[in-house]
This record gives C-alpha cells, sequence and structure tokens, in this order.
C-alpha cells in the first residue's frame, strides 16, 4: 500500500473510532487546513478544541440528500436581501452555506455544551432523515453553521465539505461531519501546512493533503 493510500485509510479508521483528521484542501484552492470530526463523536471538550486551537468556524456538513430531506437551502437564495446576489468567490463557484441553527433543546446556543447538543443531534437525525421533523427539533438562526455537501460529492467539488464527507461515508458513519478552519494565532491568516502537520503529529491525528482523498475516494 502507498504512503498515500495509507494515510487516507488511517484517517477512516480514526473517524470509525469518532477522532479528528486534520485535511489541507489545496494550495491553489483555499489553502486551509480544517479539523474535521465525524459529528456524532463530538463532545463539549471538542468544540472547545476547535475554539481554542482552530479558531475558525464550527460548521457541520451535511450530505445532499440529507440536506434535501430537511428542505435546507443554500444561504444564498434563501436570503431576500440584495447582498446574497452575484457572489464572486476565488475559491469555488459556489458556498456550501445553509442555515445557522440552534437545537431546541439548547439555551443560547453558543456555549461548548450547546453547541455539542446541536452538533450530535443533527448527526442523529443525519442518520435517518426521514423520520426526522428539522422544524420540530431545530430552529433557526443559530450558532451552528450548517454546509450542504455537493449532490456528486468530490465528483462535483473539492472542498471540505465534501472531503469530510466523503471520509464519513468510507469509514460507514453517519453523512455528517464537523469542519473548523486551523488558524495561526501569530499571522491570523491561515495555518501552514507545515505547522498543520505539527500539530496532527503532536496530538496523534492524522493529517491529509486534500488530493490524497480525492485519488482515493473520489
Amino acid at each position: 500500500m502507498s504512503q498515500t493510500a495509507a494515510g487516507v485509510e488511517a484517517a477512516i479508521e480514526a473517524f470509525r473510532e469518532g477522532s479528528p483528521v486534520l485535511v489541507h484542501d489545496a494550495a491553489d484552492r483555499e489553502g486551509e487546513t480544517d479539523l474535521i470530526y465525524p459529528a456524532g463523536a463530538v463532545t463539549p471538550e471538542d468544540v472547545s478544541r476547535m475554539r481554542n486551537d482552530a479558531g475558525g468556524l464550527v460548521c457541520v456538513a451535511l450530505a445532499d440528500e440529507v440536506a434535501d430531506e430537511f428542505g435546507l437551502p443554500f444561504l444564498e437564495e434563501a436570503l431576500d436581501h440584495e447582498a446574497s446576489a452575484a457572489h464572486d468567490l476565488g475559491y469555488d463557484e459556489r458556498s456550501s452555506f445553509s442555515l445557522p441553527v440552534n437545537h431546541r433543546d439548547t439555551y443560547t446556543g453558543i456555549t461548548d455544551e450547546d453547541r455539542a447538543t446541536t452538533i450530535t443531534k443533527l448527526a442523529e437525525a443525519a442518520q435517518n432523515p426521514d423520520e426526522t421533523d428539522f422544524a420540530d427539533e431545530f430552529r433557526a438562526p443559530g450558532h451552528v453553521n450548517v454546509l450542504r455537501a455537493a449532490p456528486g460529492l468530490l465528483g462535483d467539488r473539492e472542498g471540505h465539505t465534501e472531503l469530510g464527507i466523503a471520509l464519513a461515508e468510507a469509514a460507514e458513519r453517519e453523512p455528517a461531519v464537523v469542519v473548523c478552519e486551523m488558524l495561526d494565532d501569530k499571522t491570523g491568516g491561515a495555518l501552514s501546512p507545515e505547522d498543520a502537520k505539527a500539530y496532527a503529529e503532536r496530538h496523534g491525528f492524522p493529517y491529509l493533503e486534500g488530493s490524497a482523498v480525492i485519488e482515493r475516494l473520489g
């Protein structure tokens, strides 16, 4: 087995066990490394790690068919405001953002415990989307941003949303993952791949290039 394939298999096994992985999309795309968790395994302590060690936006990515079952639109299509028109993204044709939500059992929705509740409830719902009344369980706006994966996953789009869902699918996990960008405290920009790899090694997490996931699972 090649080193690339072995790295992807290690990431899939980590997902099976409920552990996170680090994935760098591509230098010519966002050029960012995301800390990615299977959503069903996230604890308040994991949300704390994402806040303190990653620092980006905590989002839950759902498979397209799940989002469709829940009636979740792309946010740019749902907003009735001029600011939602004429998107010009340097890294892709469109944003994956759908609605930001809280689970109805949360209070403000922003605490680590509240966000972990919303995240794990989204994962539970994603396992049986046809049995979930989304509006009965979740409210919008909220503090967990939901992302909607492309229908053909990596065949349509090569973002962290699709990379994460592809790993979850390979690990036979729920079609819901948490993604959070890793930022550099010194520069305020994206954490470099070298520093992301060093972080992964310190904590025993797999680090992958998006190209390896695409080669193996695309």
